[in-house]
């Protein structure tokens, strides 16, 4: 399968490298990660050790059989108005957040898939991962039910060797990534601690309020997440991923814009009724960016 990852951040790279043993891979990245790896190669170090020599670019150029998207949400509609102008299969969604499938959707004609991705990623530096821990890649259509484009994609992943599920259900699975996100990733960023310190009170209770009152919300929408659930999955990636970073703490360190307005921020804009502790992580974490440059 010929396959353009788009956004080789520290996730894009590793599931592009990892599917780059089996097929064409190109990552869409920035320098001078992607003038490394063009030169060198990508290096994956760590759960799996690894050298492959995908194609690497600094921006959107082709068609492909499919687009693999891992950038951040808040480049998404950038990133849909980019991908209309070339010829593809199908496309999917690892990102974090919500409504991202539906700004790809939006302005593609092919099939927009929807997927989560629990493999943990970290970049060492230009041209090298950090491939922290194995997980599951689950996929399937953004509205739910049977797609042959899932089948297919599912197929390619597992062909690389990539733990893979094809799912129809994806709206709640997305919840259910959402529930954990807005419990983990804004409690880790603002207190700086790794994921297993969210086991230990009082951060174990406001990782858990937050998830529940996901769980809320997403049942507004029609969707059958229960409190127990959300909290269910909270504890057990915490204690999955203890030793590792959260996406938006790394962002945090690195002093870079995070994804809060998909993550916690959704919840809070979407809900009919109180969210406040999500609302707080989310006002927070909008302070923080608004005066980190300060």
């Amino acid at each position: 399968m010929d396959i353009v990852v788009v956004g080789a951040g520290s996730l894009g790279s590793l599931v592009g490298g990892l599917l780059a043993r089996e097929h064409d891979v190109t990552l869409v990245g920035r320098e001078p990660h992607v003038g490394t790896i063009s030169e060198d190669g990508l290096s994956v170090v760590g759960t799996e050790e690894f050298r492959v020599h995908p194609n690497a670019q600094t921006t959107v150029s082709q068609g492909a059989d499919l687009a693999l998207v891992t950038v951040k949400a808040y480049d998404t509609a950038a990133l849909a108005a980019d991908l209309a102008d070339c010829t593809l299969d199908a496309c999917l969604s690892l990102q974090n957040g919500m409504g991202n499938e539906s700004q790809l959707a939006a302005e593609l004609d092919c099939p927009v898939l929807a997927g989560t991705c629990s493999y943990g990623a970290r970049l060492r530096e230009p041209g090298t991962v950090a491939f922290t821990g194995r997980g599951e890649v689950v996929l399937g259509d953004r509205d739910g039910g049977r797609s042959t484009a899932a089948d297919e994609v599912g197929a390619a992943f597992r062909a690389a060797g990539i733990e893979t599920t094809v799912a129809t259900d994806m709206p709640t699975r997305l919840w259910e990534k959402l529930a954990v996100n807005a419990g983990i990733n804004a409690v880790t960023a603002l207190a700086r601690v790794e994921n297993g310190a969210l086991a230990d009170s009082p951060a174990d209770a406001i990782a858990a309020d937050a998830a529940r009152e996901t769980a809320a919300v997403a049942r507004e929408q029609d969707v059958n997440l229960s409190d127990e659930r959300a909290v269910s999955l909270v504890e057990r990636v915490v204690d999955d991923t203890a030793a590792n970073h959260s996406s938006m703490l790394q962002d945090v360190s690195a002093g870079r814009r995070t994804e809060i307005d998909a993550i916690n921020g959704y919840v809070a804009d979407t809900a009919t009724k109180p969210v406040p502790v999500n609302e707080t992580l989310a006002a927070l974490v909008r302070t923080w960016e608004r005066h980190r440059e300060q």
